[in-house]
């Protein structure tokens, strides 16, 4: 990070910005793929709109690195984003509990977190099972006896259909593995945080919850409703030290992105550039916390 540009306030008296950090826009080692439209974030009572980037750290020790001593726990961590994201904490100093349907991917992953000096742990999990994430939480509390940070990032969403030709049981499981799934493992993780007064719980959230599109209903529907819960859960929890942010990526490079999708994967941001804006989000300081991020690609990937 070479300078920050000082923005303001948006209510409050605003007048002592005690962390510009995040109340700014860096200049210098940003991605060049990555812009970050808009992050509102409250520090010491006063809101505030912000351009929001983290700039990369290189790889240091972990005895001396920031998130030393943290457990992490990411769902959908076996592959693209949720994998960028784990090791970007790994890299960071912190424990991760990688959970994801596929034991063979985390296995991988855990591989990679290890060499990096951190400590992994695997629980093949399916985040549409209610017994599954409550055993999630409860194998992650015996290990390390405790859950410092939160990623919410396991989701998907059905082909793209008109309301009128949607499947059921298509909308079903979308709202479930997007917004239930969220809902339920956060409200099983949020014990160990309250007991300890802090953490941070961030969720992965998509422009689909920003702009309702055509064939993306039940999509969208969930991703809005993941921004909601975020937002009550925010203003139930901030006094206990907890962090709430939702992040939400415009188009991902990733397996997720159909083949027959018009979309320029060059232009596309990484999974990189959304891990880059969590690491940002835990490791900002205790009296801030920028509660929404949005991500866009510096250019439009969308071919016309």
């Amino acid at each position: 990070m070479d300078r920050v540009q000082h923005l303001g306030p948006i209510d409050g008296d605003g007048g002592n910005m005690p962390f510009l950090g995040v109340a700014g826009i860096f200049v210098g080692h940003s991605p060049s793929s990555l812009v970050v439209t808009v992050a509102s974030v409250t520090c010491n009572g006063a809101g505030w709109i912000v351009a929001f980037l983290h700039a990369k750290s290189n790889k240091m020790p972990i005895a001396t690195s920031p998130l030393a001593d943290r457990v992490a726990l990411i769902t959908g961590a076996g592959r693209g984003i949720g994998r960028a994201i784990a090791l970007r904490l790994a890299q960071a100093g912190a424990a991760t509990v990688l959970a994801a349907r596929t034991e063979d991917t985390l296995l991988t992953v855990a591989e990679t977190v290890r060499a990096s000096g951190a400590e992994a742990l695997v629980v093949p999990t399916d985040v549409t099972n209610d017994q599954q994430l409550e055993g999630l939480v409860n194998t992650t509390l015996t290990r390390f006896g405790h859950i410092d940070i939160l990623v919410n990032n396991a989701g998907g969403g059905p082909p793209r259909a008109p309301v009128v030709k949607a499947r059921m049981g298509d909308w079903q499981w979308t709202l479930r593995v997007n917004l239930w799934a969220t809902m339920v493992l956060t409200k099983l993780v949020l014990p160990s945080m309250v007991e300890r007064q802090s953490g941070a719980i961030v969720n992965i959230c998509s422009l689909a919850g920003l702009t309702g599109r055509a064939g993306e209903a039940a999509y969208a529907a969930a991703k809005f409703g993941v921004r909601g819960f975020s937002q009550s859960l925010f203003e139930e929890v901030r006094e206990h030290g907890i962090k709430v942010s939702t992040i939400c990526p415009g188009y991902v490079d990733t397996a997720l992105i159909p083949p027959n999708r018009r979309v320029d994967r060059s232009k596309m941001l990484s999974p990189e550039d959304v891990a880059e804006a969590v690491y940002g989000v835990v490791v900002s300081p205790a009296r801030c916390c920028p509660v929404e991020i949005v991500l866009h690609s510096q250019h439009d990937p969308i071919k016309t």
